[in-house]
Parts: structure tokens; sequence; C-alpha cells
């Protein structure tokens, strides 16, 4: 892994993480409802990985628009993920997560900046908790 990098490794990419994520995994939000995060611990891992994958609904507007918010989602992960693994303790455990947006859309929010997106991406990720072994 990569400090600075998001490699093919650290995406979701299998139907069934999605299902389980979407299946069984906790959704929060962002304090001003922005953004929001599903998420699901898989104990079947031991290397303490944390994979994500980011969506943004049809509704939220035109695939330019779309396509640029998956790229800044992206971008805020990358620049802040070190910092995420270590405020987590993830041994025996990989976090599977899945951000998206929730009232962002294209009609409200015409020129999205990182600035924007980066710290609702931040504190929903403070958020995240280990559960209890």
């Amino acid at each position: 892994m990569k400090k600075q990098g998001f490699s093919k490794s650290e995406r979701i990419k299998r139907k069934n993480d999605f299902e389980k994520v979407y299946n069984f995994g906790t959704t929060i939000y962002s304090s001003g409802r922005k953004l929001k995060a599903t998420y699901f611990f898989d104990k079947t891992n031991e290397r303490g990985l944390i994979k994500a994958a980011f969506a943004v609904h049809k509704k939220a507007g035109k695939a330019v628009w779309r396509n640029r918010m998956k790229r800044l989602l992206r971008e805020s992960f990358r620049l802040n993920k070190e910092n995420f693994y270590e405020s987590l303790d993830l041994s025996g455990y990989m976090l599977l997560i899945v951000f998206s947006t929730n009232t962002l859309n294209e009609k409200t929010d015409k020129k999205i900046k990182l600035a924007e997106v980066m710290p609702s991406l931040v504190e929903i990720m403070s958020k995240i908790n280990v559960p209890e072994k």
C-alpha cells in the first residue's frame, strides 16, 4: 500500500463485497448530510486492509458532474487514508466502505470543489469505529 496512492487492491470490485456492504453494513452521514458512507467490517481477512468504492446516483446530475464528484471523493480519500489507518486498529478485519453523495447534486452545487467535499469525507471517516472483539 502506497501512502498517497489508491491502488486496485484497495478498491471494492467484487459483486460479493458490494452485497456485503449494502446488505449488512452500517450507514453514516456527514453533519451537513452532504455525503454518506456505508461500511462493513469483514472478519475473514487478517490483513487489516481498507477497501473503498465511490458511488454517485444518476439522479444527482449529468455524467460529467457525477464523474467529477467521484474523482473528488477518491482524491479526498487518497489524501486522508494514512490518517484513517492510524486512527483504526484493523487487526483481524478488512473494512469495506462505499462513499456516496446524499444531498449533493448538480442543481444545487453546479461547480463543486475539493475543499467542499474533503471536510465531509474526513468527518465520516472519523465516525467509523472498529467493532469490539
